[in-house]
């Protein structure tokens, strides 16, 4: 086991699910996966985005943010506590991320919920400009958070114009 596995495994060990931060900054647990834990916690945020669909779009945008804003605390608390910033297992960005995605796309249909999977876990993984800005610069809660905003932001731009002005043909 190398050092760096070692340093995984001790930051992980100081995380408690009895600490509802700790629980939602893990994705309800999600992002404990073993393998790909911010794509295990993209998967996750789907059942409860299939709830959001129920709400108007100004009580879903309001849970959003509200989402974004406890974001920024939960995910600085669970970091704080676990010694490691940005540690793989804190996926809440990752449901915020999703959830932004989702806005846009024209109906929920699964291919059109797979394909916003995909394109987000495309831009969150490889963070081109202007997510990659946002991931080396900014630091804490804020830091884990707005990179996935970004990506969430720029899968829905995606997804928008993909839906109204040229869905791709397997649609």
């Amino acid at each position: 086991m190398t050092t760096l596995q070692k340093s995984k495994d001790i930051a992980k060990s100081r995380l408690n699910l009895r600490n509802p931060w700790h629980l939602l900054a893990t994705g309800f647990g999600s992002g404990l996966s073993p393998i790909m834990p911010g794509t295990a916690g993209s998967l996750a945020a789907i059942p409860c985005w299939y709830l959001l669909d129920l709400l108007s779009l100004p009580l879903y945008l309001l849970v959003v943010i509200i989402a974004c804003v406890i974001g920024f605390y939960l995910c600085h608390v669970t970091a704080r506590d676990m010694g490691v910033h940005d540690h793989g297992s804190i996926v809440w960005d990752e449901f915020v991320g999703m959830w932004i995605t989702l806005i846009a796309i024209p109906s929920n249909d699964w291919r059109w919920v797979a394909l916003g999977f995909v394109v987000f876990r495309i831009l969150d993984i490889w963070k081109p400009w202007p997510i990659r800005w946002f991931d080396k610069n900014i630091k804490g809660g804020a830091g884990i958070m707005v990179d996935d905003i970004v990506a969430g932001i720029a899968a829905a731009a995606i997804l928008f114009l993909l839906g109204y002005y040229g869905a791709p043909a397997w649609f």
